[in-house]
């Protein structure tokens, strides 16, 4: 299979503390790493341990940061398509506390692929299998569109909007109310829509109610789990699974992602 993914990349530091400090307060790390992710990362990298092929199409700075992302994502099963942008590379500073909860401060503004961009192969989309949109502009919305099956997260919910194109599949949360969708959000609707509530598993329209899967080992941090998720129904839906078979998938793939480190999407075989 031949998938590709439209979005960001971020430049994570990721420090792990006995819990995230309050206001005025100062905690210390007992253990640091970083790594390069962000949505469109993940989802790619996510992608790479199931599909056949995998390309990125994303922004990144002309800088140390944007040229060690790009060299480790492509060591990891990535082809990366990069414009470079005269703004920065966007990091962020990742908190893991004792449950392995993430709380993220990103600096920098998001980079995000633009379809008018000519240094970008855009005609490399109309050949995928299935691309996931997770960061870009409208015009990058169009020329993702042109792949046989499309799906998208609600972070991006306003150039969905703007697009206007048929989804394929739309993932969101269902406990974070800046990605939350409500009917009527969308026109045309997207074919299938799945909320996420960690945990507590989550709901899928058309479909009702789904469980979360049991994590195949303990529990390291939930840094990218949801992008996880979205790359993993990608994949299955593209493979010809029915929906619920698809989201029960894409739950193992989340699931499987709290047990790696950081950014540490998982192999998940498609039965």
């Amino acid at each position: 299979m031949n998938v590709a993914v439209v979005g960001h990349v971020e430049w994570i530091r990721f420090a792990r503390v006995d819990r995230v400090p309050g206001p005025g307060e100062i905690v210390h790390s007992f253990e640091d790493w970083e790594q390069a992710g962000g949505g469109g990362a993940v989802a790619a990298l996510q992608l790479a341990c199931l599909a056949d092929e995998v390309t990125l199409f994303t922004a990144l700075g002309d800088d140390e940061l944007g040229r060690r992302a790009e060299s480790e994502l492509e060591e990891r099963g990535v082809r990366v398509h990069a414009s470079r942008d005269r703004l920065p590379t966007r990091w962020a500073l990742t908190h893991v506390d004792e449950s392995g909860e993430r709380t993220i401060t990103t600096i920098g503004p998001k980079l995000r692929p633009k379809g008018t961009d000519d240094r970008l192969p855009w005609h490399e989309l109309a050949g995928k299998d299935a691309v996931v949109f997770v960061a870009g502009d409208v015009e990058a919305l169009l020329r993702a569109r042109r792949a046989r099956l499309l799906t998208a997260t609600t972070r991006e919910l306003d150039v969905l909007r703007r697009g206007g194109v048929v989804l394929d599949a739309l993932v969101g949360s269902g406990e974070d109310a800046a990605e939350r969708f409500r009917p009527g959000d969308l026109d045309p609707a997207p074919a299938l829509v799945v909320a996420t509530s960690g945990p507590l598993g989550g709901w899928m329209q058309p479909g009702g109610p789904f469980r979360a899967a049991t994590p195949p080992g303990p529990v390291e941090d939930t840094y990218g789990a949801g992008d996880c998720f979205l790359a993993g129904l990608t994949f299955a839906l593209a493979a010809g699974r029915e929906p619920v078979e698809a989201v029960a998938f894409a739950a193992h793939c989340g699931a499987a992602a709290l047990t790696g480190r950081g950014v540490a999407p998982q192999p998940v075989a498609l039965s």
